[in-house]
């Protein structure tokens, strides 16, 4: 966890993410990423200057099958509070809806859903694990489909909730999470979805991975591109 751990803390102090006292909340999903992240925020929590809480929060979105016990295992051994809460997200989207492009409003009742249980337990922040690909995939997507040079922001503060969403993963690359999730025995839990691993998001993801096997390097140009002109972030 070492390298990922200082890029996590490279991106914190670049954006200034985290702030004395933070109660910050963790989206955990199941997936590589999330628990990658609330365990990185665990253990720089224990050295970081600046002093702030971590917590990590599941919501049960109704799909059967779904177990969070070795998350929650996990994280009592570790130390680290953890809360799952249930939700009719499934029923919502697939049976009331019955949505033939279902993801983007998941999506939409998740992030309501998780800031309205960040608030619920008093965190003032809640740490998504979107990464360094999230970052160029999401930037490729509104290129193509919305004509416009945008990804999302390191960090948003929300007037609604009065929540601030930081993504503390944006230098770490998938890769490495893989390679952490392998090393340190992170436990993962399969996504339930029907359409996991059959989005718009996978199809660019694709397209991304056949470019680069003929521009070395793109995902670096696209980056670099992203912290100078999107971000307005020289270092």
């Amino acid at each position: 966890m070492q390298e990922i751990l200082s890029k996590i803390r490279r991106a914190v102090q670049d954006f200034e993410m985290i702030q004395e006292g933070d109660v910050i909340a963790v989206g955990v999903s199941g997936g590589k990423d999330s628990i990658t992240l609330l365990y990185g925020l665990h253990l720089l929590k224990r050295f970081y200057p600046i002093k702030f809480e971590v917590m990590g929060l599941m919501l049960s979105l109704g799909f059967e099958n779904f177990d969070p016990t070795p998350i929650k295992n996990f994280c009592e051994e570790k130390g680290i509070p953890f809360f799952v809460k249930h939700t009719e997200i499934k029923k919502i989207v697939f049976d009331y809806r019955k949505e033939k492009n279902p993801c983007s409003l998941c999506a939409n009742l998740r992030r309501g859903a998780l800031n309205d249980f960040a608030k619920e337990k008093g965190c003032n922040k809640v740490a998504l694990a979107h990464h360094y690909d999230d970052l160029i995939v999401t930037f490729m997507m509104n290129l193509f489909y919305n004509g416009r040079l945008h990804t999302f922001e390191p960090v948003t503060f929300l007037d609604r909730s009065r929540i601030t969403l930081i993504r503390p993963l944006i230098y770490v690359r998938e890769k490495e999470v893989r390679s952490a999730v392998k090393k340190n025995n992170l436990p993962v839990v399969e996504n339930p979805c029907p359409m996991a691993g059959n989005t718009t998001r996978h199809s660019i993801e694709n397209l991304i991975r056949n470019l680069e096997k003929e521009i070395p390097e793109l995902d670096k140009r696209i980056f670099t591109a992203i912290k100078k002109d999107v971000f307005q972030l020289k270092n």
